[in-house]
């Protein structure tokens, strides 16, 4: 019903925002990444999705269509609800979330607050197919990355560093340098460590 809204940024906090649209403003929920997105001006625009239940009717908004796009697709799981779904947004980019389901990334949507193994055993199932289709991905093109990300993340591991932060630390190497090698990223890895 509400695609989006533009006008007046009047509050800004980490997990929602106001939105002063001629004269009516919108209280609207968003995620982290959201967040960092909206710059620190007067004049914003989030696209949004209305969700209505019996009791409520809740705001989200997104910095951008793909956000929004995948955040409706996470809450069609069942077993994910508009919260779960911001938080795995908070917790990875809209890219992150794109290609650990394409890739089919257990671990990785495993890692977001709140998801247990079959909650993301599910997502997948029931996701990878819609976002291979939707993104135009090539299954093949995400593995080779995968492996590499794997590889290091093992090393890490092994040298006994935190599984969390070595993920955060290589998944930032790997958006810099998508074609790093697996020495790279340890080395790039050790030094941010």
């Amino acid at each position: 019903m509400i695609t989006h809204i533009e006008g007046k940024l009047v509050e800004k906090n980490p997990t929602d925002v106001v939105i002063d649209c001629n004269g009516v403003g919108y209280f609207i929920n968003i995620s982290f990444h959201t967040f960092s997105q909206i710059p620190d001006k007067e004049h914003v625009k989030l696209y949004t999705y209305l969700q209505v239940r019996e009791d409520s009717q809740s705001l989200y908004g997104f910095s951008s269509k793909m956000e929004r796009e995948i955040f409706v697709l996470l809450v069609s799981v069942s077993g994910i609800g508009a919260n779960t779904a911001r938080t795995m947004l908070s917790s990875l980019t809209p890219d992150q979330v794109k290609e650990g389901i394409a890739g089919g990334d257990v671990s990785l949507i495993q890692s977001v607050k709140g998801i247990g193994l079959k909650t993301a055993q599910r997502v997948i199932i029931d996701l990878k197919d819609k976002v291979l289709k939707v993104y135009g991905l090539d299954e093949l093109s995400l593995t080779p990355n995968n492996t590499n990300k794997d590889e290091a993340l093992s090393a890490l591991d092994v040298l006994g560093f935190n599984k969390k932060q070595s993920e955060k630390v290589v998944d930032k190497i790997l958006q810099a340098q998508p074609d790093a090698q697996v020495e790279q990223i340890i080395k790039e890895a050790l030094k941010n460590l």
